[in-house]
């Protein structure tokens, strides 16, 4: 149920984005979603892609400073109120969103949102116990 990102931290100046973007597609690595996130001297570039071990073997190789971590992918209903309707469940657990964004595709009539969350683990047995449907990685890959 978890799905592996890979986290690049890099200096913000012109032309690193790009820099990332060509690498992935030299390797022929596709980029599934992302979010970037900046400060006035560096970002952290955020990224699902269908091949993380590589990219994050290749991105090294080249000098920058990548992480891989763990995150969840959620179906959520994609009307008013839905991203609140899975928000209270996890806010009634007790359970912290460290950040999150939304994937670029939809299934059926729910978005799909990203998720990382402090407890990982408990908070998607949490979830599929309310019947919300957490995406496998080859499906959130697939899309």
């Amino acid at each position: 149920m978890l799905i592996k990102q890979i986290s690049v931290f890099l200096e913000n100046r012109a032309g690193r984005l790009f820099e990332i973007a060509e690498l992935l597609g030299n390797e022929n690595i596709n980029i599934r979603a992302l979010s970037l996130a900046d400060a006035s001297d560096f970002g952290v570039i955020r990224l699902i892609v269908d091949k993380p071990e590589k990219a994050a073997e290749r991105l090294k190789k080249e000098g920058f400073s990548v992480g891989l971590t763990s995150v969840v992918a959620v179906e959520v209903p994609d009307n008013p109120g839905g991203l609140a309707s899975v928000l209270k469940v996890m806010t009634d657990a007790g359970i912290n969103v460290e950040y999150m964004y939304a994937f670029v595709e939809k299934t059926s009539d729910n978005a799909i949102v990203i998720f990382r969350l402090e407890n990982m683990e408990k908070t998607v047995e949490l979830l599929l116990g309310k019947g919300l449907k957490i995406l496998q990685e080859k499906e959130v890959l697939s899309l």
